[in-house]
């Protein structure tokens, strides 16, 4: 385990969250750091790009220590070590709780170490849209334990995704309950609307909805 940190960097262990999660750099986001300038973005909040992200000193070197490791040659056989170690007992993963997918390379070596931690469940949210639709275009099949949620990139509106993603689960967030806005997105499609900040003290608790494929769309309230 320590050689593997060493390369690859640690698992996060997030307290509102079950299971382990992987974040990398914010600031180095291609969609979201072009978002980040366009007001009323999700991205232009960001939380991972606050002076706390940009200043911590152990932070930066987890980030930087991770950003070294997804091109590491070894980085899925150690990320693959690490999750089937750690989610033993919590079968939960969370893709990026900072940071999204730096290219197609990237997205193809997560698909990978979720094909071999087959009794994890994963959770990969994105904005890199292009990149899952390259995948596609390749012919090759996402996982049946990862779901990869599409999330919109701006606040009370759809995700305007191509349609060979169609079919792809999505993610919007909301400045009130999406409900009571009318969004069509809602409107009988299995969707979902998350109520950890409101009715959970910030915490998941027993709701799986983001690792559930058959919830068309989870809907966040803006915090």
């Amino acid at each position: 385990m320590k050689v593997a940190e060493s390369i690859v960097g640690t698992l996060g262990h997030p307290s509102k969250m079950p299971g382990f999660s992987y974040g990398i750099s914010a600031f180095l986001c291609n969609v979201g750091g072009n978002l980040r300038k366009v007001p009323g973005s999700v991205c232009s909040g960001c939380y991972a790009r606050t002076d706390w992200y940009a200043t911590w000193r152990p932070l930066l070197a987890g980030h930087a220590r991770r950003e070294r490791g997804i091109r590491h040659p070894r980085w899925v056989e150690l990320m693959v070590f690490m999750i089937s170690t750690k989610c033993k007992k919590e079968p939960w993963f969370r893709w990026h709780d900072s940071g999204d997918l730096r290219g197609l390379w990237h997205f193809e070596n997560i698909v990978k170490v979720c094909e071999l931690t087959p009794d994890v469940r994963h959770w990969l949210p994105t904005r890199e849209y292009e990149v899952v639709a390259a995948y596609i275009a390749s012919g090759k099949t996402i996982p049946t334990n990862l779901v990869v949620r599409l999330s919109a990139h701006m606040i009370d509106e759809e995700p305007v995704v191509p349609d060979t993603l169609k079919h792809l689960p999505t993610s919007t967030v909301s400045t009130a309950p999406a409900s009571s806005m009318g969004m069509k997105l809602i409107e009988g499609k299995g969707s979902v609307e998350c109520r950890a900040v409101e009715a959970r003290d910030n915490k998941c608790g027993a709701c799986r909805a983001c690792w559930d494929s058959r919830v068309t769309n989870v809907s966040y309230p803006q915090h």
